[in-house]
């Protein structure tokens, strides 16, 4: 095996000499690159660097994602094409269902399903495309509308991988993983959760950059797209204890409270209602495909477990919802305070994209919502969490095995299934196992920090910021020894002042 990179150079990490997996595959065109081979970039006034070539991977990938989507642009969708084409997309679909098609302002004229930044967005592209339609009668608005919010989510997926590039320099094939992803190919406009993704990368950037206050406002934008990027406040201020560099960490929180204040205050106070729609619509959303709780469900229904009253305990949650959802905040938040303890416990500070990894992730697997494209918000943090491919793989086939049933489902509903319920059951269960085997393995990496690929290269943590080589707290070592997870110093043992000296030992005999 080749030795790593040192952290103390600049030289840039190659998967097929790092990487395992990828050194297996490159034995067929003649294994990783000799010692006396022209690397990537080394040459001077070379155009196609490693940066530039996964940029033009990343365009190649949406591209296709474009032509995979486009039989369902023109909203035409009769016969099911939408499934039988795997092309369905909220985005189009809601042109409609939120009356953009008709004109009307989000929140204003019609309660949007969705967190202000999300509904601004909606509103910004499609009055226009309406006032267009008006204009010009023979146009498609909805093809218009896709075509439009496809351009511009594929603009924010590029930028979110030139700031992997800009987070990982010493590592650009890292963003590979990302760049040559199906996850990428299937679900990169069937919503527009690319928004939120992309103001969090530039968050996590801001933040490595030691700006806390922007990378608190972009954060704070980016949890009012979607709710999830404010989930890495927590990690920020767990590591920020074991650093002590609690003052950034909390002027970053502060700061995405003020902005999603600010962005939600006006719709919050002139439309109350229709603000509120997102939040009851969460509460009142019964168990959906394939989480969790479905594939318990599923389970009692099989086995007629009867544990509450004639009820197995997922079928009796579905008809509570309440319950349901105390439930799963609860186990979120125990799952969360699990991985706070191992921050504090673990023999070196976690890495910023490792935790927060695993927040998003815990959140997901206890969530009783788990839409498709989700799957987006795992990819960038796992390419920074944990960038080896054998891993990698295995969860994108899950992925694509339960999209692909997933449609198979939705073909099926009201009419005779397409597939048998428990195989998609399985397709569900192999998606939250492989997703649960990458936390085991981030988990793994942060107990064992020498297994971890990033700090093969880098000295600390790249995306820490004021953390990066950061000495931890006093309290911390002192709280490991007392948990005998380290060894206690030797202390010196002290004679009286007055004691007689040992007597000398009696010498081994010989022979």
């Amino acid at each position: 095996m080749s030795a790593p990179s040192s952290p103390e150079t600049d030289r840039q990490d190659l998967p097929a000499e790092s990487d395992g997996f990828v050194r297996g595959l490159s034995q067929a065109i003649g294994g990783p690159l000799g010692d006396h081979a022209v690397r990537p970039g080394a040459r001077p006034g070379r155009f196609w660097n490693a940066q530039r070539i996964i940029l033009a991977l990343t365009c190649l990938m949406l591209a296709f994602s474009w032509v995979q989507k486009s039989p369902c642009q023109d909203g035409d969708w009769q016969k099911n094409i939408q499934y039988t084409r795997f092309c369905y997309t909220d985005v189009l679909a809601l042109y409609y269902a939120e009356g953009l098609n008709e004109g009307k302002v989000p929140y204003k004229d019609h309660p949007v399903e969705y967190p202000v930044v999300t509904g601004y967005f909606m509103g910004a592209l499609g009055l226009p495309v309406h006032a267009l339609g008006q204009k010009y009668p023979e146009i498609n608005q909805g093809k218009w509308f896709y075509n439009a919010n496809a351009l511009v989510l594929s603009v924010l997926a590029v930028a979110t991988v030139a700031m992997i590039l800009a987070l990982r320099r010493r590592r650009p094939w890292d963003a590979a993983i990302f760049a040559l992803s199906p996850i990428l190919l299937v679900t990169a406009t069937v919503n527009w959760d690319f928004l939120a993704i992309a103001l969090a990368i530039f968050g996590l950037y801001a933040w490595a950059r030691r700006w806390p206050v922007l990378a608190g406002i972009l954060l704070g934008l980016g949890g009012a797209a979607k709710l999830w990027p404010l989930f890495i406040l927590g990690p920020l201020v767990v590591l920020a204890l074991r650093s002590k560099r609690l003052p950034p960490a909390l002027l970053t929180a502060a700061s995405a409270v003020v902005t999603v204040v600010a962005v939600n205050l006006p719709i919050a106070l002139m439309y109350r209602d229709s603000w509120l729609r997102f939040f009851h619509l969460n509460d009142e959303r019964a168990i959906d495909w394939g989480t969790f709780w479905y594939i318990g469900r599923y389970l009692d229904t099989k086995w007629n477990t009867g544990a509450v009253g004639d009820q197995g305990p997922f079928q009796w949650l579905s008809d509570h919802i309440p319950v349901l959802n105390n439930l799963t905040y609860g186990l979120t938040i125990l799952a969360c305070a699990a991985i706070g303890v191992l921050c504090l416990l673990a023999p070196r500070r976690p890495r910023l994209a490792q935790v927060a990894f695993l927040v998003v992730a815990v959140f997901l697997i206890f969530s009783k919502v788990w839409s498709q494209q989700y799957v987006l918000w795992l990819l960038p943090l796992i390419v920074l969490a944990r960038p080896r491919w054998g891993a990698i793989i295995a969860w994108t086939v899950a992925e694509i095995g339960y999209f692909t049933a997933f449609y198979a489902e939705l073909l099926g509903a009201g009419t005779k299934p397409v597939i048998p319920e428990g195989t998609f059951v399985l397709a569900s269960s192999l998606r939250l196992i492989t997703v649960a085997v990458l936390c085991g393995l981030v988990i793994r990496e942060i107990w064992r920090p020498e297994l971890d690929p990033v700090r093969r290269t880098y000295a600390d943590d790249p995306d820490g910021g004021v953390f990066d080589g950061a000495p931890d707290a006093g309290w911390v070592s002192s709280l490991r020894q007392r948990l005998w997870l380290e060894p206690r110093p030797s202390e010196p043992v002290s004679l009286p002042e007055h004691a007689p000296p040992p007597p000398p030992s009696t010498p081994a005999p010989v022979g």
